[in-house]
């Protein structure tokens, strides 16, 4: 640390600095409707210090955010959140995590260029949230898996019985989360990248 003046001047954290034997970096992109955990599992499982831009909810989102079922939320991300792991010694994933409230949605453009693909988490209280997210990456071409959230009283349904809900293709992939644990979203993320790498190879393969 220096100091000019009465202002310290803080430099980069150890361990914060990118691994020396990292080849590959990948963008992914965590989206899911209000209140779903995006911030939260950018934040469980980032091995830096993640960024976030969340802001206390005002009366002013009265009657334009829906905030059935998640009564008790009390802050909200406005722009992104922001992290960084590393899958193994030479793959490192970005991730981005987007604003979940439809006002907030036009920022999706700049968080989308150049993303890989997209873990879409779900509350299974409520499904709904989910439908224009996801009908919006189809439309944008962007592949993705669907990660069902585990929250406490979050009903279990089978995923079959989920993909029909969601209306989803047999070839996109659903896993279970729990979104406050490193290890399971760590484990979400890597669903994904064999899900990246499967498309990767049917292409070539065609």
């Amino acid at each position: 640390m220096d100091f000019k003046g009465s202002e310290p001047v803080v430099g980069p954290r150890s361990e914060d600095a990118l691994p020396e034997t990292a080849t590959a970096a990948v963008k992914v992109v965590v989206v899911g409707g209000f209140g779903v955990g995006k911030t939260t599992l950018v934040g469980s499982v980032s091995e830096i210090r993640p960024l976030t831009t969340e802001e206390t909810m005002t009366q002013a989102g009265v009657g334009v955010d829906d905030t059935v079922g998640v009564e008790r939320k009390s802050a909200t991300t406005v722009a992104m959140d922001f992290g960084r792991i590393s899958l193994n010694d030479e793959l490192v994933l970005y991730l981005f995590g987007t604003p979940g409230q439809q006002r907030f949605w036009f920022l999706w453009n700049g968080l989308f260029d150049g993303a890989l693909g997209a873990v879409v988490l779900v509350d299974t209280r409520r499904l709904e949230v989910s439908f224009d997210v996801i009908g919006r990456l189809e439309e944008r071409g962007v592949p993705f898996l669907v990660a069902i959230n585990s929250f406490p009283d979050a009903p279990r349904h089978p995923i079959e019985e989920l993909r029909t809900a969601l209306d989803l293709p047999a070839s996109v992939p659903i896993v279970q989360c729990d979104a406050r644990d490193r290890a399971s979203s760590r484990d979400a993320l890597i669903a994904l990248m064999r899900y990246l790498h499967s498309l990767a190879a049917s292409r070539e393969v065609s």
